[in-house]
């Protein structure tokens, strides 16, 4: 199955190693599920992971990065003339968009409502392994 991680999934499993965002990350580490992303995406995640109020170590920020670069797959989704509120949000639709994947977010009223848009505990209790 292809996803798209918002980057407050991301935070949040770094941040809680027994959440929700934290099961869906493992279910990428353990290649169950396939991230999709473009290089706007990667840009935010080093950006926010590397903000030193959160004092995430270097090694496994760089360690998920990589990992994401070898096991997810890159793409180059077009531009929508979709209107965002937060117009650095439209990448992770545009890209699922673009996958027709599962955009995982904590933050629903970010994007349009779309039945492929998700919370966390949403995901899970609808995959199917």
């Amino acid at each position: 199955m292809l996803v798209v991680v918002d980057t407050n999934i991301v935070v949040s499993a770094f941040w809680s190693r027994d959440g929700n965002p934290a099961k869906i990350i493992g279910l990428i580490q353990n290649r169950l599920i396939i991230p999709c992303y473009d290089y706007r995406i990667l840009q935010e995640y080093e950006e926010v992971l590397a903000r030193e109020k959160f004092g995430f170590d270097k090694w496994e920020i760089n360690d998920f990065l990589a990992q994401i670069k070898h096991d997810g797959i890159s793409v180059v989704a077009k531009t929508l003339g979709i209107h965002f509120a937060d117009e650095s949000d439209k990448k992770f639709y545009e890209v699922a968009k673009h996958c027709g994947a599962a955009l995982i977010t904590g933050n629903l009223k970010d994007f349009p409502s779309d039945s492929f848009i998700m919370l966390p505990l949403d995901f899970l209790n609808n995959l199917k392994l």
